[in-house]
């Protein structure tokens, strides 16, 4: 149940971003009684400043927003929005308290939560939680980072049991309050150096998970992740061999020395995506789900596009579509997960990342490399071997012809897509648009 408005009538809030997270943000505001200006200091979301003006909310953008001295009793920031930015820097310095929108939203409701964090398998490892949770009956939404704001689940006031919410560094960066019953901890590796001052302040950011855990709370973290001390009730899990409270071995995940669930048997495949099953029973079994009823469900889940998909298979050649490999540690454990030699296309946006370390593994795992954007001629320098493409029409047609018959193509970038693309969805996307143009090419 939302709180009564009266709590916030009077007060006004500046709603930092006007894209999805920032809108949720301003109307459960406003539900809740507040007065709501909405702040963007960017190059101009017109059509954001326009559905937020048709909603009746005022909106400052430009150097309207960072000249904006007006009085504010909250500042929300979206999870775009960087609190070192000097929109949000000059808010704070006034002493204007600051909260991230998941923050905001968590307290203004009583529904229990599981959180999932970490570089990667957050999002398959949510929607795998919220399917066997939907599967059991019980009533849950799946949100937060893996695309509905939690802003927007609390406002539409449904009776549900239980919020699967996928947590961002960007989000867990100004909780006050925020605490998950289950923490899910997937993993750690460097990324988002272009948004955080370092790695460790990347880290730090993600760690706040588990800031506000109980004893009763549990945490359900990577086995071989060094972490500090949790007080929540801590279960681990280790698809890679690390003595841990759930393991895999010889294509089966293991519950202690119970034999509980083949991989063979999902529709999900690699080493990293049975440490998301894992990941995903443990929770819900400390939420309170039956295990083996859990389990039995693991099969009927449909993976999210764009992680390890099998676009086709032509002429023997499997294609592979990884777009959401956004970081090195995702395309590590793309490779890592595949059995045999793979045809290997990566690339996108520069990131400051150090890619140097994967040359040992591409060599073991990759027969051919073919790289492509931003960061593709840097690529093909530390790779050697590695060709680098003009674009990724380039790379897969290139890559097919290098493919020997059984072998896989792996489209698994290892970085973000904006120098090319709109997103990763859009990178993917375009991907599978020219595996199915070499079906059709006589």
């Amino acid at each position: 149940m939302l709180p009564p408005a009266s709590k916030y009538a009077g007060q006004r809030f500046a709603i930092l971003g006007t894209g999805a997270s920032g809108m949720a943000a301003a109307r459960l505001a406003r539900r809740l009684g507040a007065e709501v200006v909405l702040l963007d200091d960017g190059p101009g979301d017109a059509a954001g400043t326009a559905r937020a003006q048709a909603e009746g909310f005022a909106v400052r953008s430009g150097a309207a927003a960072r000249e904006d001295e007006g009085r504010y009793d909250l500042a929300i920031l979206s999870p775009g929005i960087d609190p070192s930015w000097p929109l949000a820097q000059g808010l704070l310095a006034r002493g204007v308290p600051g909260l991230s929108e998941i923050e905001f939203a968590f307290q203004q409701t009583l529904v229990p939560v599981i959180a999932v964090t970490g570089t990667n398998g957050k999002t398959t490892t949510t929607g795998l939680i919220a399917h066997l949770m939907g599967a059991l009956g019980r009533r849950t939404v799946p949100c937060g980072n893996y695309g509905t704001a939690l802003s927007e689940v609390v406002l539409q006031d449904e009776p549900l049991d239980v919020l699967v919410v996928e947590v961002s560094s960007f989000q867990l960066e100004l909780i006050q309050h925020f605490r998950p019953v289950v923490s899910v901890w997937m993993n750690f590796a460097a990324d988002h150096l272009d948004r955080h001052p370092s790695l460790e302040a990347y880290r730090a950011a993600k760690l706040r998970i588990f800031e506000n855990q109980r004893a009763s709370d549990t945490a359900v973290v990577k086995g071989d992740e060094p972490l500090p001390p949790l007080v929540a009730r801590r279960v681990s899990f280790s698809a890679w061999g690390e003595a841990s409270d759930w393991t895999f071995r010889d294509g089966v995940i293991y519950v202690g020395d119970r034999a509980l669930l083949a991989l063979g048997d999902t529709r999900l495949r690699g080493r990293h995506n049975a440490e998301n099953i894992m990941a995903a029973l443990a929770a819900v079994s400390a939420w309170g789900l039956p295990l083996e009823e859990a389990a039995a469900q693991v099969g009927h889940f449909v993976p999210p596009r764009h992680r390890c998909e099998v676009v086709a298979t032509i002429a023997g050649r499997e294609f592979l579509n990884d777009s959401k490999a956004t970081n090195i540690h995702a395309v590590e454990s793309a490779l890592r997960g595949q059995e045999g030699r793979v045809v290997l296309i990566a690339g996108g946006k520069e990131k400051g990342l150090d890619y140097e370390p994967l040359l040992g593994l591409v060599r073991e795992k990759a027969s051919d490399v073919f790289t492509i954007g931003e960061i593709g001629p840097a690529l093909a320098r530390v790779w050697p071997g590695a060709v680098c493409c003009r674009d990724l029409e380039e790379a897969v047609q290139r890559a097919y012809a290098a493919a020997a018959p059984g072998q896989s193509i792996l489209f698994a970038p290892g970085t973000s897509s904006f120098d090319m693309f709109t997103g990763y969805g859009h990178r993917g996307d375009v991907f599978c648009q020219l595996v199915h143009q070499l079906q059709l090419t006589p």
